[in-house]
């Protein structure tokens, strides 16, 4: 009950990290906030942004990933596109976590698209 009552009076954006962070765990993610570096790890959570930005001449596709708790760098080293991989998608990536200038990031990780809201 309080529960209940706490989505009808907390700020949209609190239901809604709530939301996305109960959606990321059901789907097998570890919440971000709760990763540590150098351990493979993975997570599941929605795009915000995906934007190319060449490393040292070699395209890399960077997107950000949230999955409530959280945000993590989710970098594809060589890659200018990767269908379905758009900002409002909803995906799930595995790799190791590491720090890249105080962000926690995961290179060329394996991911998979999942559907929206799944409920």
């Amino acid at each position: 009950m309080r529960r209940a009552l706490a989505k009808f009076t907390a700020p949209q954006h609190v239901v809604h990290a709530d939301e996305e962070q109960e959606h990321a765990v059901r789907l097998g993610g570890t919440p971000i906030a709760q990763l540590k570096s150098r351990q493979p790890a993975m997570v599941c959570g929605t795009l915000r942004a995906v934007t190319l930005r060449p490393r040292a001449g070699v395209p890399a596709l960077v997107a950000e990933l949230y999955d409530g708790s959280g945000s993590i760098s989710v970098i594809w080293l060589g890659r200018r596109h990767i269908a379905g991989v758009e900002p409002g998608r909803r995906i799930r990536v595995q790799g190791v976590v590491c720090e890249a200038s105080g962000t926690a990031t995961i290179y060329n990780p394996r991911y998979e698209l999942v559907p929206g809201t799944g409920s």
